[in-house]
């Protein structure tokens, strides 16, 4: 997608996004328009978060067409990193942080009722009322394989197979669980705080909270890619998407939460990134086969 505008100095930048085009779009027209300088935007799917251009990425690495990789989490960016994708010697920068949270239906259950950990929905008085994104993709995908890392593969593995023992349902994304929730058709699900906050303005009768027992932090993140065309240019557009006033806009517009918790366990990315081929491989293997 090409961001038009007037006033260009004959520079242009290509980013890549799995940020929200919703959210993205206008903090990427303020800066062309602060700048003088072309955008090129890809975005991404909600059905195959971050992924897709994750592997576009892979693909192009001896011949880059991008200079910017902005990330609405950390995962798939790291992975990037250790494959030699992005610039080393800059380093990842992260910023900003989302939560992964329960929605619920208000007209089915109440606050005291919501489960206290992941483990007990696998307890048949959730049985067919749970729905999650499937954890192949975005940060469904990234919560597994954290829990993967921090329950062991044994616990874990009972755990996946018990959930789809207990029918949870499986959908096409995060806001697809807010949609289901909101008309009735599961009481509970798992999904993200932005993904709560846009469910709220459509009036949807749903409230949400953060997960603290096995949850994390959903942090932007972004990464510098090795060999692009534009490097000076990129590192521009890094600092200005790094600015309090697109963190701001980020959180006015829902994208971003107002504050993050620190009571919320750090994670060992090295670790989940050295795992992650296997640990994708164990996910097809319960809920694809």
């Amino acid at each position: 997608m090409l961001l038009v505008g007037c006033g260009f100095k004959g520079e242009s930048i290509t980013v890549y996004t799995s940020q929200d085009q919703v959210y993205a779009e206008p903090i990427l027209r303020e800066f062309e328009d602060q700048s003088g300088i072309r955008i090129r935007a890809v975005y991404d799917s909600e059905a195959v978060k971050t992924v897709g251009l994750v592997n576009r990425l892979i693909l192009e690495k001896d011949n880059p067409q991008c200079d910017l990789f902005w990330n609405n989490e950390e995962l798939r960016t790291r992975q990037l990193a250790s494959k030699g994708v992005l610039d080393t010697d800059i380093g990842i920068e992260v910023f900003g942080a989302r939560t992964r949270q329960w929605v619920w239906n208000t007209n089915q259950l109440s606050l005291a009722s919501i489960p206290k950990n992941l483990t007990t929905l696998t307890n048949v008085q959730w049985r067919g009322k749970v729905a999650i994104a499937l954890p192949l993709f975005g940060s469904t995908s990234t919560h597994f394989q954290i829990l993967r890392q921090q329950w062991g593969r044994k616990r874990w593995r009972q755990w996946c197979r018990a959930l789809l023992a207990n029918d949870v349902m499986t959908v096409d994304g995060n806001s697809v669980v807010v949609q289901l929730v909101g008309r009735g058709e599961v009481a509970l699900g798992l999904t993200d705080s932005d993904d709560v906050r846009a469910g709220l303005k459509n009036q949807l009768p749903i409230a949400g909270k953060s997960i603290f027992e096995d949850g994390f932090l959903i942090r932007n993140s972004i990464g510098y890619i090795a060999g692009s065309p534009f490097p000076d240019l990129a590192k521009r557009l890094a600092e200005f998407l790094q600015s309090d006033s697109v963190k701001f806009a980020l959180i006015d517009a829902g994208a971003l939460d107002s504050f993050s918790s620190g009571s919320i366990q750090e994670v060992n990315w090295q670790s989940v990134v050295e795992e992650n081929e296997v640990a994708v491989d164990e996910i097809k293997s319960v809920f694809l086969d």
